[in-house]
């Protein structure tokens, strides 16, 4: 090879070299970049927003925004103290107060720093809405909260609990979520079982508006995952709540829930009505131990011994637990269509006829008496 083919081969691979360097600097630059974006937006997600329980956070008079991330960290309410200093600058946040806050892991970066900010009182208040809970009975315990927060009362959250216009914004802003709940008819609530159970702390200054929001974003971000499975099993959102409220009411642990899911499912499979107490219940608005032959023949869509089908809507806020007992149903093949729970014991007895469904009330007779 001569001295110029020699220099033409050399500067060829030199160039394939720089070139094979650049592609990876590029790539690890990507790399970096996209692990960076990923870090900064889940951090910005609330920690768990499966939990229901708030965090008390003490703020020092005259603490940095770098020293009020660390505590927030250190708590374990917020994901990175960096992003939450990074967010606190590029808004422009620097007005955060002292005292002790209440905040919930639930929550998400911004709201944690609106709780911090001038807008509440330092004993923020908590609501609480438990596993199982009508929209009625959350109401009715609105008003307790209303000395630390004039906002909210039971006749402003139900005002917005039949508020049309209200409910749309939220659909509008929450398709996945609620786009089957706003196509469903004869709906007493429509976010009745939309309103996740858990506590909320809420500023002194935040709406009633701004807490059902709250409820109703809690609900999505825990729902996110399971939309596409939902999908998948040919069901809505509206299905898949209203069957968990009725699970998570008549089961007690993850396993009877799954088999009564189950139950359900055959049941709709077969055309037959569900038959749940729970539903009557709802139509009446009452609670009963025992059902009278004319209970369970008022004339509701609720009423789900008398009509076909998943009924209007949830019945109530179903726990997470019951949603994944609905979409992970058990015993599907053993053909139960019935069940009856002894109320002494609390033990379940399933049946595949009438007949068997019969013996197992004979068998527990007095216990549910």
């Amino acid at each position: 090879m001569d001295k110029r083919s020699f220099r033409d081969a050399q500067n060829h691979l030199v160039h394939h070299i720089v070139w094979w360097v650049i592609g990876i600097v590029v790539a690890l630059v990507a790399v970096t970049g996209f692990m960076g974006y990923r870090y900064v937006t889940t951090s910005l997600e609330a920690v768990d927003p499966h939990s229901s329980k708030a965090v008390s956070v003490k703020i020092n008079s005259g603490a940095s925004t770098k020293q009020i991330g660390e505590a927030l960290a250190n708590k374990g309410v917020i994901k990175s103290a960096t992003v939450f200093a990074l967010y606190a600058k590029i808004n422009s946040y620097s007005e955060f107060q002292a005292g002790t806050f209440q905040v919930a892991k639930s929550m998400d970066l911004k709201h944690v720093v609106t709780t911090l900010m001038g807008k509440g009182s330092n004993d923020g208040t908590q609501v609480l809405v438990r596993e199982g809970e009508t929209v009625e009975t959350i109401a009715s315990s609105m008003d307790k909260y209303t000395k630390k927060n004039g906002n909210l009362s039971k006749k402003s959250f139900m005002a917005l609990m039949k508020d049309d216009t209200f409910f749309n914004q939220l659909a509008k802003k929450y398709p996945e979520l609620l786009g089957s709940a706003a196509k469903s008819k004869n709906v007493r609530y429509h976010l009745e079982g939309y309103l996740f159970p858990a506590t909320y702390s809420v500023s002194s200054g935040e709406t009633m508006k701004e807490l059902v929001t709250q409820m109703v974003a809690k609900t999505n971000s825990v729902l996110q995952p399971y939309y596409s499975n939902i999908k998948k099993q040919d069901l809505t959102v509206q299905h898949v709540l209203t069957l968990a409220s009725i699970v998570e009411r008549e089961g007690v642990t993850e396993a009877s829930r799954r088999k009564i899911a189950g139950v359900f499912f055959n049941r709709i499979d077969a055309d037959m009505p569900l038959q749940s107490d729970i539903t009557v219940m709802y139509a009446l608005n009452t609670h009963k131990t025992h059902l009278t032959n004319k209970d369970t023949a008022v004339k509701s869509p609720y009423n789900l011994y008398k009509n076909a089908g998943f009924g209007p809507g949830p019945f109530n806020q179903p726990s997470l637990q019951s949603v994944q007992a609905v979409l992970n149903p058990s015993d599907r093949s053993a053909g139960y269509l019935y069940f009856v729970a002894n109320l002494k014991t609390g033990k379940i007895l399933y049946a595949r006829t009438l007949a068997e469904q019969d013996a197992n009330i004979a068998a527990i007779g007095s216990d549910n008496q």
